[in-house]
């Protein structure tokens, strides 16, 4: 059996905890079964937003009169964009280059798997099986992947998820149609790029709205820009069959509530119904580390598993599937986990930091739809929903670009349907903020104030899955303390979430990349 240090599995988010463990001296396995940079660089957030930032000049081009610009009607050069999105996939092999230089790591390319508690195997790429492998600490930064969901006709005729888009189904141009299946933030993100690029979109949803994770008001809104820009949308729908016919695809459709069944036809057709995490893959059945219900590994706090050791980070571990939030894990376990690894300045010199724990109410999330789409915390329904238990006064604060003298600057004047707005929802009696969200213009960068208010100040200790606790966690959770993130010093903008890929990282990550002096 070979024995590291540090064994991390993925190499998205996991790839921090990789370069932390190394600069610290430690001898670390990385393993990897697809492309090195994880899910958003290679298949999900970094080349959706190379499409959707081209699609947004588009729909910006058409609104521009408004303000006094005379413009032609832009068309999409599907040939310079491809280039765009596949240059930024292909980093993925100099990723692995990179690591396969550092003296101390070894890079498995191919699918790590438990044999027992803290004991693995690799079945490589290439064919063949590795020696079993151990460590004192095991990241599992795994992942997730596309939900496929069953239809009649499957055998006959196929369907794409994201996977295969950024994969060996990369289309050679625009589709002339495309249906999606749902409306989460991939299938809206998609339906946006690609009617912006001429494509006939119709979007089928399970549920009554798009975004259905989002404020109603938000949902309500962005259907009926959709609406706007010709996308079909059809609610409550059951996806029945899939078949083939005159060089069309043709999805049968189900109203839940009438019974109706209609066809659908489309040159291709994108199924984009959530994920799944690959735990499967891991053959947890071997260990102790224990998943909930829906499969995701259950984590604590500290994103301690039920195996001491054993850490999982990201989306396989069901907090929430953005790269943001695997990243501010990621961090977390760096802090405590490596503290000689943390930037300069971060921690005063011979002195170990204070234990990090990780808090999952106000992670920010961001959809690149047009308009863009961004929030944090409760919408008012859940809000709602708490408030006899919690004891809040809720109140909801509306505010419109059109408000503004940028907004009017931009073009929105009041009731114009391009006139995004602002809903923030608050409990009255303590003055806190308990949801934000915003749909229009830049709505990612928009938030981002809120983002930092919200992860900054009094931070309290929240006990995650209570029957999960090392001892040292026993020790943190019997303290009941907490941490002050003073707004004025650089720790409340290292330990803040911001979206991602977003501009606030240029602001946000600042500290990273230029050299203290």
């Amino acid at each position: 059996m070979k024995k590291y240090d540090v064994i991390v599995i993925g190499t998205g988010a996991g790839n921090i905890v990789t370069d932390a463990a190394l600069d610290s001296g430690l001898k670390v396995a990385q393993i990897e079964k697809d492309k090195f940079g994880g899910t958003c660089l290679t298949k999900g957030c970094i080349p959706t937003k190379v499409m959707v930032t081209a699609a947004d000049v588009i729909r910006n081009s058409e609104e521009v009169q408004k303000i006094g610009i005379q413009s032609q009607k832009m068309k999409i050069d599907w040939d310079v964009l491809s280039k765009r999105v596949w240059q930024k996939i292909d980093e993925s092999k100099e990723i692995v280059e990179e690591y396969k230089k550092e003296k101390n790591l070894d890079v498995y390319q191919g699918r790590a798997f438990f044999v027992r508690d803290k004991v693995l195997k690799v079945e490589y790429n290439e064919g063949g099986v590795s020696e079993e492998i151990t460590a004192e600490i095991i990241v599992l930064a795994a992942g997730a992947r596309s939900r496929r969901i069953s239809l009649e006709g499957m055998e006959e005729t196929s369907y794409l998820t994201s996977e295969d888009i950024f994969g060996k189904a990369w289309p050679l141009k625009p589709y002339k149609s495309l249906i999606i299946v749902g409306a989460g933030a991939i299938g809206t993100e998609f339906a946006h790029a690609f009617s912006s690029f001429g494509t006939k979109v119709s979007v089928v949803q399970f549920e009554d709205r798009l975004l259905p994770k989002m404020d109603r008001d938000i949902s309500k809104y962005l259907g009926e820009r959709f609406a706007d820009f010709g996308i079909d949308v059809y609610y409550n729908q059951i996806s029945k069959k899939i078949s083939q016919k005159d060089g069309e695809k043709i999805l049968s459709i189900e109203d839940k509530l009438t019974g109706e069944i209609r066809e659908l036809k489309a040159e291709e057709i994108l199924v984009a119904a959530g994920v799944i995490p690959n735990t499967d893959l891991l053959e947890l059945s071997n260990t102790s580390i224990q998943r909930n219900a829906q499969g995701w590994i259950r984590t604590n706090e500290f994103l301690e598993t039920s195996v001491e050791g054993v850490y999982a980070i990201g989306d396989i571990n069901g907090h929430g599937q953005l790269r943001h939030k695997a990243n501010y894990e990621a961090d977390i376990l760096v802090h405590n986990l490596f503290p000689a690894a943390l930037p300069p300045g971060q921690v005063a010199e011979g002195i170990k930091p204070e234990r990090r724990f990780a808090r999952f109410e106000y992670i920010p999330s961001v959809t690149y739809t047009y308009p863009q789409v961004s929030s944090i915390g409760l919408s008012e329904e859940e809000a709602r929903k708490q408030a006899m238990e919690k004891g809040w006064d809720i109140r909801v604060g509306y505010h419109h670009y059109s408000s503004t003298a940028k907004g009017y600057a931009m073009g929105f004047e009041p009731g114009d349907k391009e006139d995004g707005f602002i809903k923030v929802i608050i409990d009255a009696k303590s003055k806190y903020i308990l949801g934000v969200h915003i749909i229009g213009a830049e709505a990612g960068i928009l938030l981002q104030p809120y983002a930092s208010l919200l992860g900054s100040g009094r931070i309290e200790h929240l006990v995650y899955e209570e029957d999960i606790a090392s001892e040292e966690t026993k020790k943190a959770r019997a303290m009941e303390y907490s941490r002050y993130l003073d707004p004025h010093k650089v720790t409340s903008i290292t330990e803040a979430m911001t979206a991602h890929p977003a501009l606030t990282e240029l602001v946000m990550w600042t500290q990273y990349f230029v050299p203290m002096k």
